[in-house]
């Protein structure tokens, strides 16, 4: 986009020998992340995380996370086992799937279903949750509020929408268009028009794509952009003081046509609407999520990282660094000290030097799928 940082994995440095020995020294982990990129085209189980995702999405919206986060678990496991499972004895074997969990899979693939999910989608009110929770601004806690008062249909929300916060009533607005995955190509048109608006406020400025597009995916659910410049510093950030990147950037996009609406505006992040206008190519083209984030630039590989994702690689990324005593967050990586965090961030120059200083083996984007 807009100008990319290089990495500099060789690079020398004036930083401490400390610093120094931390880069260099290979550490060794225990817990490795599991070692495939897992796309639906790698999943030898759809059946089976497709039901179980489900499950896992009622229990979400019922408010049980410890339940919701098991199913997760085990769907993950599933979707990175290479093989066909053929049993609930067989899935045991692997992480996160117990007893419960594989009797379950035993009824999956003895059925083709699943009586609890059955149950779950017969009861109105839990389906009425699921959906309205659908709605950007809308989580499972007020969804369920919603249902309480009556209100269990997207129509039914239309008739209240006045009652509804801004994001909210955004939300509803484009409700159909954002259930819609966003291809690819696409994002690489909004992409190169964003890039040359970047450019012309500041040759400067650097930015990326991020999300499960710079993870190679052929189509995401929103838009995420990553932006930095040299002069906006980690100081910056903390003492408030910001660039009007973002704004002048809204602005030129707004003139453009390519905003349509906003959700918030800020100095250092935007959440908005945007869509192709007729001009661009030629298939019909609907309104999409759109966010920009600036970042300062000693944490932009950080916020590479964490923004590229997934979650469930940032999770165990993280778990990972703080068992070598580290803390990682979208903004830097800090050496504990008997459960201090130290204040001086360790700076990097790659992506990979991240992974170095916690001893993992390195994961191309493209190997976040997880």
């Amino acid at each position: 986009m807009a100008g990319k940082r290089k990495d500099k994995d060789n690079s020398s440095s004036d930083d401490s020998s400390s610093e120094d020995d931390i880069k260099k020294k290979k550490l060794k982990t225990n817990t490795p992340l599991i070692k495939v990129s897992v796309t639906s085209n790698d999943n030898k189980n759809k059946q089976l995380t497709d039901i179980l995702t489900e499950l896992s999405v009622f229990e979400k919206n019922k408010g049980q996370v410890h339940r919701f986060t098991a199913y997760r678990k085990a769907v993950l496991s599933i979707k990175a086992y290479p093989h066909e499972i053929k049993s609930g004895l067989e899935a045991q074997k692997l992480d996160g799937v117990g007893a419960k969990i594989a009797k379950k899979i035993d009824e999956i693939l003895k059925t083709g279903d699943l009586k609890k999910l059955k149950s779950q989608n017969q009861d109105e009110t839990l389906t009425a949750i699921n959906q309205l929770s659908r709605v950007t601004g809308i989580g499972p806690q007020k969804a369920k509020s919603l249902v309480e008062e009556g209100i269990k249909t997207i129509d039914d929300l239309k008739k209240i929408k006045n009652t509804l916060t801004h994001h909210q009533q955004i939300g509803l607005k484009y409700f159909s268009e954002f259930e819609q995955r966003v291809p690819r190509k696409e994002i690489e048109v909004f992409e190169k028009l964003v890039s040359n608006s970047l450019f012309s406020i500041d040759p400067n400025i650097i930015s990326q794509v991020c999300g499960s597009y710079r993870r190679g995916l052929e189509s995401s659910g929103d838009i995420d952009i990553l932006i930095s410049h040299p002069n906006f510093t980690l100081e910056m950030k903390d003492k408030k003081k910001t660039f009007n990147i973002i704004e002048k950037l809204v602005e030129s996009l707004k003139k453009k046509h390519i905003l349509i609406d906003d959700l918030s505006l800020g100095p250092l992040k935007y959440m908005g609407v945007c869509k192709l206008v007729s001009t661009e190519i030629s298939e019909q083209h609907i309104a999409r999520r759109i966010d920009f984030k600036l970042i300062p630039y000693e944490s932009y590989y950080f916020g590479l990282l964490h923004n590229t994702g997934s979650d469930e690689f940032n999770r165990q990324m993280r778990g990972i660094a703080l068992k070598q005593g580290f803390t990682l967050s979208e903004y830097s990586i800090n050496k504990l000290s008997k459960g201090v965090k130290n204040e001086t961030p360790i700076l990097v120059n790659s992506e990979k030097e991240i992974f170095d200083i916690i001893g993992m083996e390195y994961y191309p984007p493209n190997k976040r799928n997880l």
